[in-house]
């Protein structure tokens, strides 16, 4: 075997981790679900988690990062307001998107983890503040509003199933987001 060959074998074993790491925090939570459970999923041995992260923590703060990672790669510098909506909606009405979103949900029972899951949620509370250009003192509480809406839109949706919004399909969503995007994220002029 080449050696190309098996850093490709060790990328694809670790993406395999990291998305059966995913699925399983996103879906039974972080205490209830153990390494054991993660590698019987991914189809490796449980070892090659302490290989490729250390330890449990450290899995479900790759978990995390890749989540928000995602969402940054969204929410770029030069995306405009009226550009915001529809991006979120496309992430948050996809699989993937739902399971990282369910994912920056679920409390880890773990302090460290925890609070790097808190650190996550305010850097993309951040960066959303950064792509629309806002300069309100509370700007960074509108973003985390914005977040806290688009987090009850997935949960009411998945988790919940109210009707008529787990039905919705993604273009119905845009124009309600939107509003309340623009409504707590528009720029306001400064006062002279």
């Amino acid at each position: 075997m080449t050696q190309q060959a098996r850093r490709r074998d060790a990328a694809g074993t670790r993406q395999a981790l990291l998305d059966a790491a995913r699925h399983r925090f996103a879906t039974n939570g972080y205490a209830a679900t153990t390494v054991r459970d993660i590698a019987d999923e991914a189809g490796v041995n449980v070892s090659l988690i302490s290989r490729y992260f250390v330890s449990k923590e450290g899995l479900f703060e790759a978990c995390l990062t890749g989540a928000v990672d995602e969402f940054d790669r969204s929410v770029t510098p030069g995306i405009t307001l009226d550009e915001l909506p529809r991006t979120m909606v496309r992430h948050l009405a996809d699989d993937s998107g739902k399971t990282r979103l369910l994912l920056l949900l679920r409390s880890s029972g773990d302090a460290a983890a925890d609070q790097v899951r808190r650190n996550v949620m305010r850097n993309f509370a951040e960066r959303l503040v950064a792509a629309t250009g806002l300069e309100a003192d509370d700007a960074l509480l509108r973003a985390e509003f914005v977040l806290a809406t688009a987090l009850g839109l997935v949960l009411m949706r998945t988790v919940i199933g109210v009707q008529p919004l787990a039905a919705a399909d993604q273009e119905d969503l845009v124009t309600p987001l939107g509003d309340v995007i623009t409504g707590l994220l528009r720029p306001t002029p400064r006062a002279s």
